[in-house]
């Protein structure tokens, strides 16, 4: 060993000792980073959010990646958005940051954010999968993907066996299927239950409210739509106050660890991602989202996206496929993506079935004469819908 590397060697120890006896934390820090620029509420804001997460967890170092300003905390100075986001990513690959948090990123395809709110209903802290990036263009593939992301992010973020639903949204019936398709190859998930009376891992605007699931699978767009109205609903929108902001972006063999921030993000906001990215690297999210992947694609996960995304294509015909004659219809089959309705209905009707599409308290439904809804369930569960088993009786 050289010289020079001794006395660096001795330095740094000099300097590990003076750090421990002035913050009472021995053993290294964790280092985040922090972009200034680009705020609607100004250098000054996010300064404050950084020295606040600095005040309240010694066993990080907040690191200001911006224009020079007053403040102790240490200082990456540039001048530029952009001079930002390089230093940023220079700083990350070169391991002198731990994560890093900014306010506008542009991910690669399959990688998006999962963000982390806490729940007006019972002041519970809910992980909202995805609420910003593309995880894939496909929508049920995405949010499939984003289910992981999240699973991913809680562990990561010490949830052993965190809790997922699926929002009401369009996809969530065929995101439910695929998700209970890993469970039957031999992927350990935890679906919740909905707080309301009908249960189901589908959930519903109260569970949202209350925070029924630790993971709430969405995609990204409503998700994002979602962390703006949880943040800045006591404000009226122009002030982001609460929550932990949109989060780090999760996706395979990608090891950036980097939050984002909205540009109306307020300073308890920036301290909270601070605080988030903080914990994320404590918690080894990289390492966790490894071992999540190779569990996952064990059973079966690139196979199962694969079937979601091949297109099918319906036989021509030039017969039109007409309704059997009207009948009473009041018993119903939910469990049907609303995207699948029309086809369920038509499938029924070419087995001699009447059948009429509706909407439902839960969800897209599809009626049947009562005295028909057995047979009505066998053909629709043949045909490959998750609509549950027909009544041997």
């Amino acid at each position: 060993m050289s010289e020079n590397n001794v006395k660096a060697m001795i330095g740094k120890v000099f300097n590990d000792i003076a750090d421990a006896m002035e913050t009472g934390q021995f053993g290294q820090r964790v280092r985040v980073g922090i972009t200034t620029l680009g705020s609607e509420l100004g250098i000054e804001n996010m300064v404050k959010g950084a020295e606040l997460a600095q005040q309240r967890d010694s066993t990080v170092e907040v690191v200001l990646i911006g224009p020079k300003v007053d403040s102790d905390l240490t200082q990456v100075v540039v001048e530029t958005e952009e001079e930002g986001y390089k230093t940023m990513e220079k700083m990350l690959d070169e391991g002198e940051l731990g994560g890093c948090v900014t306010l506008h990123y542009s991910f690669p395809i399959g990688v998006s954010t999962v963000g982390r709110v806490v729940t007006p209903g019972r002041g519970r802290e809910m992980f909202v999968a995805t609420t910003t990036g593309t995880s894939s263009s496909h929508r049920v593939e995405a949010m499939v993907k984003n289910g992981v992301f999240g699973i991913i992010s809680a562990k990561a973020m010490g949830v052993k066996n965190p809790t997922l639903g699926i929002l009401n949204v369009d996809g969530a019936r065929q995101v439910e299927r695929a998700f209970k398709e890993l469970i039957a190859n031999g992927y350990s998930l935890n679906f919740t239950e909905s707080a309301r009376a009908d249960g189901g891992a589908v959930m519903r605007g109260n569970d949202l409210l209350a925070g029924t699931p630790d993971v709430m699978v969405s995609d990204t767009l409503t998700g994002n739509i979602l962390m703006k109205m949880f943040s800045s609903f006591t404000t009226g929108g122009s002030y982001e106050s609460q929550g932990f902001g949109y989060g780090p972006g999760i996706g395979e063999n990608y090891d950036r660890l980097i939050l984002i921030l909205s540009r109306a993000s307020g300073s308890p906001v920036v301290a909270n991602a601070i605080s988030y990215a903080g914990d994320l690297v404590k918690g080894e999210v990289n390492s966790v989202a490894k071992r999540e992947f190779e569990e996952v694609n064990k059973a079966g996960f690139k196979e199962i996206l694969a079937a979601l995304t091949k297109e099918t294509k319906k036989e021509t015909s030039d017969e039109k496929v007409l309704a059997p004659e009207k009948e009473p219809v009041t018993g119903t089959i939910d469990g049907i993506d609303i995207m699948e309705l029309d086809d369920a209905v038509e499938i029924l009707w070419k087995n001699k079935v009447y059948a009429e599409s509706g909407m439902g308290c839960t969800g897209p439904i599809v009626m049947v004469n009562e005295a028909k809804l057995n047979e009505a369930l066998m053909i629709l569960s043949k045909a490959g819908y998750d609509v549950g088993e027909a009544d041997p009786c």
